[in-house]
């Protein structure tokens, strides 16, 4: 699940500054007529007409790369209204207006508001904090918004962002794309104690403020744990800004223990063969990424299938540069039944290389499981080479995937 920009504020279509006693709206709290709502933070000025009297609101900022917000009020004469200073969710520790998501992290301080340089309290009512009082032409309202990078976290009921965070700063939802980071964003966790640090970049992405600190990397180990595995500078950058130069990895909640990494893989014999294909859709790298899928259906960690290819039959081979002992294949068969054309297959065999080149079925003691939903071992009599191959039969109406492999 992707943590959008959940400060949005109001459509497109919304003002920016707008006076009450129109129809109601939900960012318009108790709807008074002649207040005056200032709903978004971006330079320039606009002319609101109120029942008593003509109001322009001058506004000066470098949101949402600052927090910091000036606003002139200028009036057609002196008058009492209420100018309602919108104070965005997250000034008010709250990412989303549900339990959906939290921040995990200590609050960094609260928004500052003041008139003519006296501050006033904040009371918000309804997302607004009104200003009350007998306004003059040239009055300065100045804002000020905490900044800090904040991390925020999932409801543990969102199963896939477990052990993971979302960046954000102000408004503004950060990701970590390749391009950035040595093509490798999935491998990584950044710890809740790792420092944060912004700068603003002005070359890149036509100027935007950066995330950058330390990231440590996970691996896994042969005997399937996950560990720390080394350290390496982390980039992040506003989400909106992904994709603009060219294809990449991306993640918008990267992990922030070695358990919520994709780690990198151990070196088993499959990982570290040389692995080719007749035909590859989606990924080939994922048959020996090590990442169990929650069942044969689960495509959240990618894999190898054949689509749109039916009725054929199709290969795998792993070679390595020296000849290992081998006795048993396993397979997790990728099967989409119900919204894709993947079925596990129409049967299939291990061949391998012998010392004249030529590949040549394995014997095997046990018969070739076509289950879904876990893997499906083979066991042979132990056989020495430097390749197997994997032949997988295609049902007639079918094309066929696979999950992962593993080579004993």
């Amino acid at each position: 699940m992707r943590l959008l920009n959940k400060d949005q504020g109001p459509s497109q279509s919304t003002p920016l500054y707008e006076a009450a006693g129109a129809a109601p709206s939900p960012f318009r709290p108790g709807n008074t007529p002649g207040n005056v709502y200032v709903n978004l933070f971006i330079g320039g000025h606009g002319v609101i007409r109120t029942p008593d009297r003509t109001v322009t609101i001058h506004q000066e900022t470098g949101y949402p790369w600052t927090g910091s917000v000036k606003i002139r009020v200028e009036s057609d004469k002196t008058g009492d209204f209420a100018l309602m200073v919108r104070i965005p969710g997250w000034a008010r520790n709250m990412p989303v207006p549900s339990d959906l998501y939290a921040y995990g992290d200590k609050a960094p301080g609260d928004a500052g508001l003041s008139v003519n340089g006296k501050a006033v309290a904040i009371k918000a009512d309804s997302g607004y904090a009104p200003i009350q009082r007998t306004w003059t032409s040239g009055d300065v309202v100045e804002l000020s918004l905490p900044m800090t990078v904040r991390r925020v976290i999932s409801n543990e009921k969102v199963i896939t962002n477990k052990g993971k965070v979302a960046l954000e700063r102000g408004p503004v939802v950060y990701c970590l794309e390749g391009h950035d980071n040595n093509g490798q964003v999935l491998d990584m966790y950044i710890p809740d104690d790792a420092p944060l640090q912004t700068r603003f970049q002005t070359d890149l992405l036509n100027g935007v403020v950066v995330v950058t600190g330390q990231a440590r990397t996970a691996r896994r180990t042969l005997d399937g744990r996950v560990v720390p595995h080394g350290e390496r500078p982390f980039t992040a950058i506003p989400y909106y800004a992904w994709a603009h130069r060219g294809s990449s990895p991306m993640t918008v909640w990267p992990a922030s223990v070695p358990e919520g990494a994709r780690p990198k893989p151990a070196d088993t014999l499959t990982y570290i063969s040389k692995t080719t294909a007749s035909f590859v859709h989606v990924s080939l790298d994922a048959i020996k990424d090590q990442i169990i899928p929650a069942d044969s259906a689960d495509s959240s960690g990618l894999q190898l299938d054949f689509w749109p290819h039916k009725g054929v039959t199709e290969w795998v081979k792993f070679e390595w540069d020296r000849r290992h002992r081998l006795s048993s294949v396993k397979i997790y068969w990728f099967d989409d039944t119900g919204r894709g054309a993947c079925r596990v297959p129409k049967s299939w065999q291990v061949l391998y290389r012998d010392a004249g080149g030529r590949f040549i079925p394995v014997e095997n003691t046990g018969p070739y499981g076509t289950a879904k939903d876990t893997f499906n071992k083979v066991q042979f009599k132990p056989i020495e080479t430097d390749a197997i191959r994997i032949d997988i039969v295609l049902q007639d109406e079918w094309a066929a995937g696979v999950q992962e492999v593993i080579i004993e």
